[in-house]
């Protein structure tokens, strides 16, 4: 409304066309609404109303599905319906779901409103801002035909007699038109805006995006661990058997090889095969570790508490499998954990504990060091923290200067049937 070529765009026609379709649309809803009830009401002593007054109670649905459709008029943002899918097919199903749905109650309240009061409003608006208008500018008509061209009447109060009179009537009209052109509009935005308030709130499609970004995020966690788990598999069964049969071969040509030049290159290459070989079995194991997935989160904590160098007591209390992008963050952010120990702490000792209580996978890794970590030191935490808010849960670390250090992780899940992981 505040563009220059407002006036000449057809947004005034547009709002018009919205408050007049919306006083129509009423007018109808009103005539539904009190004959249903009626009826309803009138066949509820013999019990055959009562169909009738709850599907009276889902005539909010046309009634916005309506709406919706009218505020294209006005408004270009998509309006869709905030109602869910049944969960299954059947006229049963779907009216159970649509009376338990907040939304439908929304919708009928919204309906009642409309048909009572704001129809009205909207008829009110359209007949001010353009038909008292209008019919000042057709005044010179009005003359020329009803009058006779000797008198007629502007809005039914002031008497014009003469042409001069008539056109600056018209004249005047126009002017008039013009204005109420912003009139009709601050009045159809305002009402659209209503309406979109209490059936199809922007939030609400918000809150839609958000759900299905947490979902999409989820997948994307669940595709990057198929991917590390396939990465690992590829390697274990391809790479590592290849230099496995190297290492081998070239233990065998040794034993073939008389001392001299010759066995001391092969002696180098076995070396630096079996070198390669330890560095790899570790690369497979920092990807995704075998005993993880074969054994789960207990056993994949014990086999890291038996790799550091730092001793660790290991209390562990899970009721089985957990969702494997649950384990695997999990596992990750205890072996890096272990390692940030074992590498700045100075600990003599550490300890992994924790269970499943309450819907929630909850860890703590403490040790007796110096203190003083910091997420923001290079430490990896960081990254850790971020891998356990994808699965919505919260990663706290206390470590003040002397010590303990400890983590503490919580990730909501709930235990999985063997069955679950292998689909």
């Amino acid at each position: 409304m505040a563009r220059p070529g407002y006036l000449l765009s057809p947004w005034p026609w547009r709002s018009a066309g919205y408050l007049l379709t919306g006083a129509l649309t009423g007018a109808l809803a009103l005539a539904g609404f009190a004959v249903a009830v009626a009826v309803g009401g009138v066949l509820a002593v013999v019990l055959v109303g009562l169909p009738l007054l709850v599907l009276t109670a889902l005539a909010g649905i046309p009634v916005a599905w309506v709406e919706r459709h009218r505020l294209r008029l006005v408004d270009l943002d998509p309006a869709p319906h905030q109602h869910a899918q049944p969960a299954a097919a059947g006229l049963w199903v779907w009216l159970t779901t649509r009376l338990r749905e907040q939304s439908t109650w929304r919708e009928l309240g919204y309906g009642l409103l409309f048909s009572a009061l704001l129809w009205p409003v909207d008829a009110l608006a359209f007949t001010v801002a353009l038909l008292l208008p209008c019919s000042m500018v057709l005044t010179p008509l009005l003359l020329a035909t009803a009058g006779d061209g000797q008198e007629t009447k502007v809005l039914k109060q002031w008497t014009v007699t003469s042409w001069p009179t008539a056109f600056g009537v018209a004249v005047l009209g126009l002017v008039v038109l013009c204005g109420c052109a912003y009139v009709l509009g601050a009045a159809a935005g305002a009402r659209a805006e209503l309406t979109r308030l209490l059936i199809a709130p922007r939030d609400g499609d918000l809150g839609e995006k958000v759900v299905e970004l947490n979902r999409s995020r989820v997948r994307l966690v669940d595709a990057f661990e198929a991917e590390r788990r396939r990465i690992e598999r590829d390697l274990h069964d391809g790479a590592q058997q290849r230099l496995v049969a190297l290492t081998m071969t070239l233990g065998l040509a040794r034993l073939d090889v008389p001392p001299g030049p010759l066995a001391d290159q092969l002696a180098r290459a076995h070396d630096e095969a079996g070198r390669a070989l330890a560095e790899l079995r570790e690369l497979i194991h920092g990807i995704h570790p075998k005993v993880l997935a074969d054994y789960g989160l207990e056993a994949a904590v014990a086999d890291a508490a038996d790799r550091s160098p730092v001793p660790v007591d290991v209390d562990l209390d899970l009721p089985g499998r957990l969702p494997e992008s649950v384990e695997a963050a999990a596992y990750f952010v205890v072996c890096e954990a272990l390692a940030n120990v074992a590498r700045h702490s100075g600990a003599s000792r550490a300890e992994v504990s924790g269970g499943h209580r309450d819907g929630r996978l909850r860890l703590r890794v403490c040790d007796d060091g110096r203190g003083g970590a910091d997420f923001t030191a290079g430490t990896g935490l960081t990254g850790l923290a971020d891998r356990v808010s994808v699965l919505d849960g919260r990663l706290s670390l206390s470590s003040p200067p002397g010590g303990p250090t400890l983590l503490r992780v919580e990730i909501p899940c709930e235990p999985c049937e063997p069955t679950e992981r292998s689909v």
